[in-house]
């Protein structure tokens, strides 16, 4: 489904993507998992084309979108859904206009189809007669959903995560994660999933990759993780560090 090859990125001086290469398959849960600015969220935001490379290729589906057009672009936009980590929901809008943003923006649909699809979406993450509510007046939890409901409300064909279930509870956070697998099963989805929480991963994904200092160092399914006898590896799944960081090791 999606495929980067040798990805780099710079901001200023800062080298973010330093090389990534990458496979995620179709209709699987991959994971990308590593510390906090190693690149993770930066990765996802190439992949939906709201950052182009300053090198590198993005494969989706077959289709290079490094360069494209903007006709192009919209129609691998909407092959493609994204839930942000703080739910960048609109907080001028009630819970039915985002969930029907795309729709309206993009979908030759009258209003009673937008507003029945909203009302399936908002249902599908458990969420009911809640439309005329605005983001003010919801939990951390229920923001998430709602900006899941707006991923899922178009059907893509993949949902890019970005850090789901941080800044809610580990009740919250465990709703999140059993979301995310129930919609990946019905909805037939290839869900991108990025966090520093190895708990939740463990609980998602199929395949796991970790990045460190821009660059995959690990790539396997998740049952073979902590069978990876790379040392760095092993000391972000164990939580330990003796010293910081070498540049030798990234």
């Amino acid at each position: 489904m999606i495929e980067i090859h040798n990805l780099y990125k710079k901001f200023g001086s800062q080298e973010v993507l330093r090389g990534v290469e990458l496979n995620i398959e179709k209709s699987s849960t991959h994971a990308i998992i590593g510390r906090s600015g190693c690149g993770k969220s930066v990765l996802l935001k190439h992949i939906i084309g709201l950052l182009q490379p300053d090198r590198g290729d993005i494969f989706i589906e077959g289709v290079n979108i490094v360069g494209i057009g903007e006709k192009e672009k919209k129609d691998i936009r909407l092959k493609i859904s994204m839930v942000f980590q703080e739910s960048a929901l609109f907080d001028f809008l009630n819970v039915e206009e985002n969930v029907g943003f795309v729709l309206q923006r993009y979908f030759p649909w009258d209003r009673k189809e937008i507003k029945e699809r909203v009302r399936e979406s908002l249902e599908m993450v458990g969420l009911y007669h809640i439309e005329k509510k605005y983001p003010k007046e919801l939990s951390g939890g229920m923001k998430k959903r709602v900006a899941i409901a707006r991923a899922i409300a178009f059907r893509p064909r993949v949902i890019l995560y970005d850090e789901p279930t941080t800044g809610i509870d580990p009740i919250g956070a465990d709703v999140i994660n059993s979301l995310i697998v129930r919609l990946h099963d019905q909805l037939a989805i290839t869900s991108v999933v990025v966090s520093h929480d190895l708990g939740s991963v463990m609980k998602v994904a199929d395949t796991i990759s970790m990045m460190l200092g821009g660059r995959i160092i690990y790539s396997g399914r998740k049952d073979d993780l902590s069978l990876c006898h790379d040392e760095r590896v092993e000391q972000f799944v164990s939580g330990s560090r003796q010293g910081p960081i070498s540049a030798q090791e990234v």
